[in-house]
C-alpha cells in the first residue's frame, strides 16, 4: 500500500498552490461581497491549462484522473479561495464527464476544446423545486418535433447560469407515469442557454456569492437533436456515471476549506495575546484545533482511497460517499473552530474565517446532503431497509 503521491501529482499540487496563491483573501472577500464572478482567477487557470485536467488529450486536455482533479480543487480551496474559487472552475474540470463518455464525436469536438481553453462556460441543469433529490420526479419536458426538441420547465440552484453560454440539461422525454421504470424517459442535452427562451433569476443566499446560484424558467427552448447526449431516454444512466467522482470532488473542496480555516486559526492563536500569553497556549484553544487536524487527516485518507479506486475502475460507492461525509464534517468543524478561536473578531469579515464558515457549511448540503449519504451507507452497505 503506497500513500505517496506520484511525481506528476506532486507537481500538480505545487503548481496549483502557487497559482491559486496569487489570489489572496482580500480578492475573494471583494468578489464575494460584490457578487462578482472571479474572472481573473478563472482566466489564470484556463491559461494554465488546468480546466482540461480530466479532458482527453484529443480534445485539448491532459487526460488525468479524478485523483488529480481532486488535488487541484483541494489546493484551490485551501488557498483561501474556498467554494467561490472551486465552484468557478468545478463544472469545467469534471462536469462534462457524461458528454465525454456518451456524447457524439461531433458534439465533443465542437464543445470540449472550448471548455478546456476557458472560452465556453457551461452550467448543469438537473435540480427542480418540486423534485429536490428525487431526480426521477423532474417535470421539465423535451418534446420531439422533427429534428429538434421543444423544452419547457423550471430548474433551481443552477450555478454559473449567468456566465454560461451552454447548459447540460436533464429533461423528461417521457412522463414519469408512462415510463416502465422510474429512471426511464430522462434525456440529457448539451445546448445553448438561449436568453430569449430562458429567464435566469439569481437566488439571494448565505454565501459563495462570487458564483451565482439561479432559478431558470424555460419557455419554448429549441434544442437541435445534435445537442442530445447519447440516446433518448438514457439520461439518468449517463448522469449516474459521474456521481461517485462528484462526491470526491466536493470532499476535496471541503477538505481544502478546512485546511485554510485551520491554518488561519493557528496563525491567530500564535499571534493573539491575552493575559500576557498567546491564546494558543491554552488547551481550550489548542485541543479543538489539534482535533480538527486529526479529523482532516483521517478524512483525507478516505478520499485518497476513493479516488484511487475510481481511477482503477473499481467499485467505490462506499468509499466515495464516506469521503464526502467525513470531509464535509471535518471541514465544517475546522471552520467553526477557526471562527471560535478568533472570538468576536471571527464574526467580523476582517479575518476571513466567517467566509470560510459560510462556504464550508455548503459542503454538508451540496451536491447531496449528509443525511442522504447516511441513507446510502445504511441501505447499500449495511443492508438495512431503505428509508426513502
Amino acid at each position: 500500500m503506497d500513500f505517496a503521491l506520484t511525481d506528476d501529482q506532486q507537481t500538480i499540487r505545487s503548481a496549483v498552490a502557487e497559482l491559486a496563491g496569487k489570489f489572496d483573501d482580500h480578492y475573494w472577500m471583494t468578489k464575494d461581497h460584490n457578487h462578482e464572478f472571479p474572472q481573473e482567477f478563472y482566466d489564470a487557470f484556463a491559461d494554465g491549462g488546468w480546466l482540461g485536467i480530466t479532458t482527453p488529450e484529443e480534445y485539448g486536455g491532459s487526460g488525468y484522473g479524478i485523483s488529480e482533479a481532486c488535488l487541484l480543487l483541494e489546493e484551490v480551496a485551501a488557498s483561501g479561495a474556498g467554494m467561490n474559487g472551486a465552484s468557478s472552475i468545478h463544472m469545467s474540470i469534471f462536469g462534462m464527464h457524461p458528454v465525454i463518455v456518451h456524447g457524439s464525436e461531433e458534439l465533443k469536438a465542437r464543445t470540449l476544446p472550448r471548455i478546456v481553453n476557458g472560452d465556453l462556460h457551461v452550467c448543469f441543469g438537473v435540480t427542480e423545486p418540486g423534485a429536490g433529490l428525487d431526480t426521477t420526479r423532474i417535470t421539465t419536458f423535451a418534446k420531439r418535433d422533427g429534428d429538434r426538441y421543444i423544452v419547457n420547465g423550471r430548474k433551481v440552484w443552477i450555478s454559473k447560469a449567468l456566465e454560461s453560454e451552454k447548459i447540460l440539461l436533464l429533461t423528461r422525454t417521457a412522463k414519469f407515469e408512462d415510463s416502465p421504470r422510474k429512471t426511464d424517459g430522462l434525456t440529457l442535452f448539451l445546448t445553448d442557454l438561449d436568453r430569449n427562451k430562458v429567464d435566469i433569476r439569481p437566488i439571494p443566499k448565505m454565501g459563495r456569492n462570487a458564483v451565482s446560484s439561479n432559478e431558470l424558467f424555460i419557455d419554448g427552448l429549441e434544442i437541435p437533436v445534435e445537442d442530445r447526449v447519447g440516446e433518448e431516454g438514457q439520461g439518468f444512466k449517463y448522469i449516474l456515471d459521474g456521481l461517485n467522482p462528484e462526491r470526491c470532488l466536493i470532499a476535496a473542496e471541503a477538505l481544502g476549506i478546512g485546511r485554510a480555516a485551520l491554518r488561519t486559526a493557528v496563525r491567530y492563536a500564535n499571534e493573539r495575546e491575552v493575559f500576557g500569553r498567546p491564546i494558543g497556549m491554552n488547551q481550550g484553544i489548542q485541543f479543538p484545533l489539534a482535533d480538527s487536524l486529526a479529523k482532516l487527516d483521517a478524512a483525507e485518507l478516505m478520499l485518497r482511497k476513493a479516488t484511487w479506486l475510481y481511477d482503477k475502475g473499481m467499485p467505490c460507492g462506499r468509499e466515495a460517499n464516506t469521503a464526502k461525509y467525513l470531509c464535509a464534517e471535518a471541514g465544517f468543524d475546522a471552520a467553526d473552530r477557526a471562527l471560535q478561536t478568533h472570538g468576536g473578531m471571527g464574526y467580523s469579515e476582517e479575518y476571513h474565517v466567517a467566509r470560510y464558515f459560510r462556504e464550508a457549511r455548503l459542503t454538508r448540503i451540496a451536491p447531496i446532503s449528509q443525511e442522504m449519504i447516511l441513507n446510502f451507507l445504511g441501505s447499500h452497505v449495511l443492508g438495512l431497509p431503505r428509508s426513502y
